[in-house]
């Protein structure tokens, strides 16, 4: 038994669609979720002999794709996968203006996509897959905003922050089981990706630090997604991978 299966949030763009295109190897299975599907990736997968199925879904809404992916994962075979890795990268940034002027709707989809979904999604893998013999992982993408308070940036912050307790939780509770799976929230460092664009072409009068991730692009400071991909992936495959509940690929 040599399969090995991953569930990808957030794979049609930036880190994720890195860490989707390393994850496409012959003994891999590999299950997408996103708003879009991507046409390159479906080729990728074509000439590297591995299995890929591409789910298209807002994970505003989160509660039927949790029951999708419950319902998937209970007609497979407890005995038919070596692994099975939950990856929860899927994030969106709120409007970048102090809380006071945010906007409800906006501010409620940062928080569902950002912590809801990988609540919701984290609980049905686990208990689908409770009974399975092989190795089981939840990596959750965090954030140094996670740890690090960030004027105008309420939101997505606090989308972190819970992300990390509620890895910290998780861990405690998979302890307590015979196979309990391994869970870990992982910063994967400044990534220079379509939210690194917002941040640094923000108004800086409504985002005090926008002259700092400008600065940090000028200076060559931003990791490519593909190498910060293989950073997270490196860090997957780590033989204490959950050991610490809440890390840091720069703290390796």
């Amino acid at each position: 038994m040599t399969q090995h299966l991953y569930i990808l949030t957030g794979a049609s763009r930036g880190m994720g669609l890195a860490i989707a295109e390393q994850l496409l190897k012959p003994d891999h299975t590999l299950v997408c979720i996103s708003r879009k599907t991507n046409d390159k990736l479906q080729q990728h997968a074509q000439s590297a002999g591995a299995t890929l199925e591409q789910w298209t879904h807002d994970l505003t809404q989160s509660i039927p794709v949790a029951a999708k992916l419950a319902h998937w994962l209970q007609h497979q075979g407890r005995n038919d996968w070596s692994s099975a890795t939950l990856i929860n990268n899927a994030a969106t940034i709120a409007n970048l203006v102090p809380l006071s002027q945010s906007d409800p709707t906006d501010l409620a989809h940062t928080l569902r996509v950002g912590l809801e979904a990988p609540m919701q999604l984290t609980a049905a893998f686990l208990h689908a897959t409770d009974a399975w013999t092989g190795q089981r992982r939840v990596l959750n993408i965090s954030s140094g905003l996670a740890r690090r308070a960030m004027a105008s940036q309420a939101g997505y912050c606090a989308a972190k922050a819970g992300v990390d307790h509620f890895t910290r939780c998780v861990a405690l509770d998979e302890a307590l089981k015979a196979n309990g799976a391994k869970v870990c929230s992982l910063a994967p460092g400044v990534i220079d990706t379509d939210m690194q664009v917002l941040l640094r072409g923000a108004d800086a009068r409504a985002f005090p630090d926008q002259g700092n991730f400008a600065s940090m692009k000028k200076n060559d400071q931003l990791t490519s997604p593909a190498d910060a991909a293989s950073r997270v992936l490196a860090y997957l495959e780590r033989a204490d991978f959950g050991a610490t509940p809440v890390a840091d690929v720069r703290d390796q």
